[in-house]
Parts: structure tokens; C-alpha cells; sequence
């Protein structure tokens, strides 16, 4: 069956999308891998669907790239609502629901192709801090260590053998983020991401997990962090009195429509 998609970025991350609110879209496993496989598929990092909400502008439903039903995606999120904008879909400022809740979320530029967005995330309540790693919840579970150069790291070996351990295997496994600081509110991170079994060229729950864990860590007055991923720049922000809780936390970057397309009768 043919059904139209489109694809975008936000930071090297990709997707395919899919409009879900006026037909219906078979997100079996199979398919959903299918057309996220690189080869021979539209290839992406994960798949998601743009439904009708009643209590929203929009939903937001997100697969990994192995056809699993995952959960929050930062900069999937942000990359769906610069889809929503290019439909039509409500103004600059947008509601929409994911699996974690309600998101907000700015437009704050847009040229038809390629825009800056601006997205809120859930508040994180808890913050576990080992001798090695921290460990939190951003929307999806993050393990986050502190390296002196991601660049040498083992991200594939090392990350992969943390996100398939023993220690998170309740969780059904672990994203895994190695982190470098290069000055104050400023870090570069690589990350190793379930579901895709693979480092991707960014992670915006990742970055948001890793710039809430810097802080804690260096115990910094900064509120504000430059997030350098292989993939390009993301802006983490929160607020947080005490480095035990924070919220109003939000992640601001790019996204782009690379293109759009019919899918073939093999999917």
C-alpha cells in the first residue's frame, strides 16, 4: 500500500514521518524496520506517526529504527513539529503529546525547509549518581559518563555493552552518553542509543541528560549548555534551586526537511 512520508533532521538525527490523523498507518514492527533499514529501506533513525489529539494540536507516536514502539525522542519531537508547521498546524507555539506527556514547543524561525525549534521537556525529579556514571530520565533513561576525550571513546563497544548490561536489564536497556566538558556550560557528547543499536549523530534527550548531569557533577551555577554531538549544536536549558530536581527544561536546535515521498508496494 502506497502512503506518502517525509523525511527530517535535527542535528544528523532522521526521520520518517508519517501524517496518521485523515489514514491509518500499519506501524507493525516489520515495516517500521523496513523502512527505517539503510539499505534498503528510506533509511532513518526512527519513525513517527503525526496523529489527531483531542486534547492537543497533534500526538506524537515514535519508534526505534528496529520497529519497537519507543519512548521520548528530543529530537524527534522537535523535527515533528516543524513537520506539523510545514501542514499547516496551528502557530508558532505548539502543544502536542507524547508518550511522556505534553510538550511545548516554539518555532522560532522557519524557511520552509529548515527551522530552529524550540522544545520543552519533561521535568526530572531524580538524579542517581554513581562513582562512574549518573543515571536519569529525560523522557527515556540515560546512563551518562564523564570522559577526557569522546573522541578516542569506544562509543559502539563500550556504549553497547552498557545499554545490554545486567544492571539495566529491568529497564529494557539503557541509552548510553559519554561526555567531554570543554568549559563552563559548554560539552561535547557522543551517544550510543537503544533501539538503534548505535552511536547517532545526535540525541536531544541524551544532550538533555547530559547537560542536567554536568551540573550536577561540577556542582556549576550554569544553567545554560552548549551540547556539541557529532551530528551539529543543541542548546540544553533548565531550572533547578538545588541540583536535586529540575524543570523548565528545554532543548533548541535545528531541524530540516530533507525530503518527502510515496512508499512502494514492498512496504
Amino acid at each position: 500500500m502506497e502512503q506518502r512520508f517525509y523525511k527530517y533532521h535535527g542535528a544528523g538525527n532522521d526521520f520518517v514521518i508519517v501524517d496518521g490523523r485523515t489514514e491509518a498507518f500499519d506501524a507493525s514492527r516489520e515495516r517500521v524496520a523496513a523502512l527505517c533499514h539503510r539499505r534498503t529501506g528510506i533509511g532513518a533513525d526512527g519513525l513517527m506517526i503525526l496523529e489527531n489529539d483531542p486534547h492537543a494540536q497533534f500526538r506524537m507516536r515514535y519508534f526505534n529504527a528496529d520497529g519497537g514502539e519507543a519512548t521520548m525522542c528530543g529530537n524527534g519531537g522537535r523535527c515533528i513539529a516543524l513537520l506539523a508547521h510545514h501542514l499547516g498546524i496551528g502557530g508558532t507555539h505548539k502543544t502536542f503529546s507524547g508518550i511522556d506527556g505534553l510538550h511545548e514547543v516554539d518555532i522560532l524561525s522557519d524557511d520552509g525547509i529548515e527551522g530552529s525549534v524550540r522544545l520543552g521537556m519533561i521535568d526530572v525529579r531524580e538524579v542517581t549518581v554513581e562513582p562512574d556514571h549518573c543515571f536519569l530520565d529525560t523522557g527515556s533513561p540515560h546512563y551518562v559518563e564523564f570522559v577526557g576525550d569522546v573522541r578516542t571513546t569506544d562509543v559502539t563497544g563500550r556504549g553497547g555493552a552498557i545499554r545490554r548490561s545486567a544492571a539495566f536489564a529491568a529497564r529494557g536497556g539503557t541509552n548510553v552518553n559519554f561526555v567531554q566538558i570543554l568549559g563552563e556550560g559548554h560539552i561535547r557528547l557522543r551517544t550510543f542509543e537503544r533501539g538503534v543499536e548505535d552511536e547517532t549523530l545526535a540525541c536531544g534527550t541524551g544532550a538533555t541528560a547530559a547537560a542536567i548531569a554536568t551540573a550536577v557533577r561540577t556542582a556549576a551555577a550554569c544553567r545554560r549548555y552548549r551540547v556539541e554531538a557529532e551530528g551539529g549544536t543543541l542548546f540544553v536549558e533548565f531550572r533547578s534551586a538545588d541540583l536535586l530536581s529540575f524543570d523548565r527544561i528545554t532543548l533548541t536546535g535545528p531541524a530540516r526537511k530533507v525530503f518527502e515521498g510515496v512508499t512502494g508496494s514492498f512496504f
